[in-house]
């Protein structure tokens, strides 16, 4: 469930957080806030449209461009299309899905 606050409500928490050094994670616990549900079903929004785009479109081609270079030591960073690939996974999405938007779409609310 996600719960929002007037804009002075969120100051003041703001503003406690900065006092008292509190990590975003424990703010969001006390405000009774999981956010985590709807960054996902907004990164997969995102990604679905990104699929539906022309092959030829640049934004498509910039997140389908494979940089060709030696890879630093240690482990990989997690990049955005890692991540949005993991999140498909766990719902059991595919870039198949996205092509039909009312499919797609059902399946993120189902998320949310």
């Amino acid at each position: 469930m996600i719960v929002t606050c007037p804009d002075f409500c969120e100051k003041l928490f703001f503003e406690d957080r900065l006092k008292h050094r509190l990590p975003s994670k424990e703010l969001r616990e006390r405000l009774g806030i999981d956010d985590s549900i709807g960054i996902a079903a907004e990164r997969l929004h995102w990604y679905g449209h990104m699929l539906r785009k022309e092959d030829d479109d640049w934004v498509k081609k910039c997140m389908e461009y494979e940089v060709e270079c030696p890879r630093p030591r240690g482990r990989p960073k997690r990049t955005w299309r890692y991540i949005v690939l993991e999140d498909c996974q766990a719902r059991k999405m595919n870039k198949e899905d996205a092509i039909d938007r009312c499919k797609w779409r059902k399946m993120i609310k189902d998320v949310r």
